[in-house]
């Protein structure tokens, strides 16, 4: 008999009814897609902290990525700030670490940045790729160090089934100021482990 979505427990009822505080995602199909390909694969306890850190990175990826848009716009901008003259001076204004700490944004290198990695995803080496993401961030952001998961090269994990959902994650948004403003990253947690 074949499994449909409501035959699988995720754990949350949350995740069940694609719900979670009350209110609805708008991506929760993408969000049971992701657990999806995982699925079968390993133990729910597992797949839900590849899925879970990969989001966290997607997070902070996207509100440094919004946030180093904005400074670009702003140094060619004549009387911002900001505003630089040549191309080179642009550049560094929007690579200054400390633009991004003064508004609570996460610096993101740019070999951890969610682009970065997604142009990679198809690679085999993408788990080893997404290990040295998480140690990057961690070592530019003291208060994340030793809390992101830095397994995902790791033989049992599939790294087709990861590129996989590299690529899906990518098509969600969650770190622009709209979605840190609902708390998305919160909500996206609970769907997985309330």
């Amino acid at each position: 008999m074949a499994k449909t979505k409501a035959s699988y427990n995720t754990g949350s009822k949350a995740g069940r009814k694609g719900k979670a505080n009350g209110a609805n995602l708008g991506f929760e199909e993408k969000l049971w897609q992701a657990a999806d390909k995982l699925r079968g694969h390993m133990d729910a306890a597992e797949y839900k902290h590849v899925v879970l850190g990969l989001i966290f990175l997607k997070y902070i990826s996207d509100a440094f990525q919004e946030r180093h848009a904005w400074l670009l716009r702003e140094a060619g901008r004549p009387g911002s700030e900001y505003y630089v003259r040549d191309e080179r001076g642009r550049y560094a204004v929007a690579e200054d670490r400390d633009e991004y700490l003064a508004e609570n944004v996460f610096w993101v290198p740019p070999a951890a940045r969610w682009p970065h990695l997604q142009d990679r995803a198809k690679q085999p080496t993408i788990g080893k790729l997404v290990d040295e993401a998480m140690d990057a961030i961690e070592k530019e952001n003291v208060s994340l160090k030793g809390v992101l998961p830095k397994d995902y090269a790791r033989p049992t994990l599939d790294k087709q089934r990861l590129g996989e959902l590299i690529d899906l994650v990518g098509t969600i948004g969650l770190g622009d100021e709209a979605s840190r403003s609902k708390d998305i990253l919160g909500r996206v947690y609970e769907y997985f482990l309330v």
